[in-house]
């Protein structure tokens, strides 16, 4: 069964030991950040810190700080297995058959049949707290780093509607708390909460917004997925969960938000209005600079009677969010080789923060190919962003960074296997480029190269042992005696 809510998740973090409590008390201004930093870079558990001084919320981080805790949060033993079945979803093969026909609809039916489920009365709205009753500053939002301009939430569900369409989107905004009743709203310029919010301007319509804070974990992974445009969210969490999420209408805006969430923060943003946001310890390992967002206005508060408040502390990788992105590509790489089939495997890793670095192994099989795929990459959705693309050939483990670096620095001729790009987009938080939001990227073909590509020598094999001295070593080698593994 799916979690009902980030309680039964706590529960069974703690059944499993992947959980600890701390009892002494903690300063959410930077004390909270440098314990989680420690014990996310050292794979440590999940926490939660029961006495916080000056709320009387406690506070819990580090809850998807492991591969194991992300299966445990999405219910699975392979993440892989979710992609699949989502790529089977998304475009199931022709029917040859009245038979396949029906187990086709079958699939496309059990993916459409989790929508939210609309309810009444809910627990996130057990205590409410309207117009200048609503506090923010009761709450244990977290200053992570020295420099940050504030305190800052950090694992937001942003909700809003398409004022043109009244579709819904759900995403991840990080926000800078600058007094009770106002926070910034960090929409970069390429999210669909931004989308929206430009729509309104456009319109000269104020726009709805809501947050829930402390959902299942389900939904929370949901609003960071790599959706396409207009997709839902929380359908695509009902998919995860095997079931709808159960959500409840806003009090004071046109808004749905999910039932069992700990905190609720409803209210909106008026078109043109902006201020100084930041600066912000970001994923990267920099501070992302003050620049001018939306200014969000709240209406009403409501949480449950002892609700529990989640952050999420990043700055230098490896962190929490490493998982996070490490799940999205697992479970988007069968997608990816839906659009180009050749790929074998991708690796982004966490050093380079995602959004920098692209690996990808590739069955080579035509001259220009890796071309092909690195444009590709740059041609979907939010891998537009990817700043380097290396390619590899499919007996490249591009999990072992090790071997990409033998085969990328072996197989490369620079003025041939390396190009450069102008006048592309760029991550917002990408202080590299000249100009915000625009700048170049690099492609390197790191494959074998073929007569085809120009390549007029022979290409040398690459050394291996035989299989069968191999498996000769294996069976003698506990009488070598070595104290080694006897494996490569």
């Amino acid at each position: 069964m799916a979690y009902k809510d980030l309680r039964e998740f706590i529960d069974r973090l703690e059944e499993k030991e992947e959980l600890r409590r701390i009892k002494v008390e903690v300063d959410p201004e930077l004390e909270i950040s440098e314990i989680v930093d420690r014990v996310s870079k050292s794979n440590g558990p999940a926490l939660l810190f029961e006495k916080v001084k000056s709320s009387s919320f406690p506070v819990v981080a580090n809850l998807f700080g492991s591969y194991d805790r992300m299966k445990l949060a999405l219910e699975t033993d392979s993440f892989e297995k979710i992609g699949e079945t989502l790529a089977e979803l998304t475009m199931p093969e022709v029917p040859e058959s009245i038979s396949d026909k029906l187990k086709s609809l079958s699939k496309i039916k059990k993916a459409l049949s989790f929508p939210p489920k609309m309810v009444k009365k809910a627990e996130c709205q057990e205590v409410v707290f309207e117009g200048k009753e609503a506090d923010l500053l009761k709450l244990p939002v977290l200053k992570t780093w020295p420099e940050d301009g504030g305190r800052f939430i950090t694992l937001p569900l942003v909700f809003t509607k398409d004022p043109e369409t009244g579709k819904r989107n759900t995403g991840m905004y990080r926000m800078h708390v600058y007094d009770s009743r106002t926070t910034g709203m960090h929409w970069q310029i390429h999210k669909h909460g931004a989308e929206h919010y430009r729509k309104a301007s456009e319109r000269k319509e104020r726009l709805e917004v809501a947050v829930a804070l402390g959902s299942d974990p389900a939904t929370i992974f949901s609003s960071i997925a790599p959706l396409p445009p207009d997709f839902d969210e929380l359908l695509f969490a009902g998919f995860l969960r095997g079931h709808g999420v159960a959500v409840v209408k806003c009090r004071t805006v046109n808004l749905e938000v999910p039932a069992s969430s700990e905190i609720i923060l409803e209210g909106y943003v008026e078109p043109g209005e902006m201020k100084m946001e930041g600066p912000f310890g970001d994923h990267t390992g920099f501070y992302s600079p003050a620049e001018l967002f939306p200014v969000f206005h709240i209406t009403c508060i409501t949480h449950r009677k002892d609700a529990i408040y989640p952050a999420t502390v990043v700055g230098k990788p490896p962190m929490e969010d490493a998982y996070f992105g490490k799940t999205v590509e697992r479970i988007f790489l069968p997608l990816i080789k839906m659009q180009l089939p050749e790929i074998a495997d991708i690796n982004l890793p966490v050093e380079s923060a995602f959004h920098n670095l692209a690996i990808i192994s590739i069955n080579k099989s035509y001259p220009g190919q890796a071309r092909k795929v690195i444009f590709g990459i740059w041609g979907l959705g939010q891998m537009m962003l990817t700043k380097a693309v290396v390619v590899v050939d499919s007996n490249v483990n591009v999990q072992n960074l090790g071997e990409v670096l033998w085969a990328a620095s072996a197989n490369v001729d620079p003025a041939r296997d390396i190009f450069v790009v102008s006048g592309t987009p760029t991550d917002s938080l990408d202080h590299a480029p000249n100009t915000e939001n625009i700048g170049s990227k690099i492609g390197i073909d790191a494959t074998k190269k073929i007569k085809e590509e120009g390549y007029s020598r022979e290409w040398p094999e690459p050394i291996e042992m035989s299989p069968e001295i191999k498996n000769l070593v294996d069976r003698k080698w506990k009488e070598y005696e070595i104290p080694l593994s006897g494996k490569r």
